[in-house]
């Protein structure tokens, strides 16, 4: 037996092991599934084609986030988006 380690996001781990717990297996089990179909399969087996739509979301994502952390407010809360977000806007308004 083979030992296979993967380093994967903590959110992602706990959001797919929900999923497999309710469907009565475990993460392990999941990844042989996985493993398993990928041979009958001769490839990944799913789609992994992305529209085109898709691919403009995800680049305009990818560029907000960018530009986010570039500019220092990526860490910032919502309450603290929102309080810019009305300083703003009277800042404009005692502009007119």
């Amino acid at each position: 037996m083979a030992l296979l380690q993967i380093r994967v996001d903590e959110e992602l781990k706990n959001q797919a092991n929900a999923i497999y717990n309710e469907l009565g297996i475990d993460l392990s089990t999941a990844v042989r599934m996985f493993l398993k179909k990928s041979i009958l399969e001769g490839g990944i087996p799913f789609d992994t084609k992305v529209d085109s739509l898709t691919l403009s979301a995800i680049l305009s994502v990818d560029k907000m986030r960018t530009t986010s952390e570039s500019n220092g407010n990526s860490e910032m809360s919502l309450d603290e988006i929102n309080e810019e977000i009305k300083a703003a806007r009277k800042e404009r308004k005692n502009r007119r």
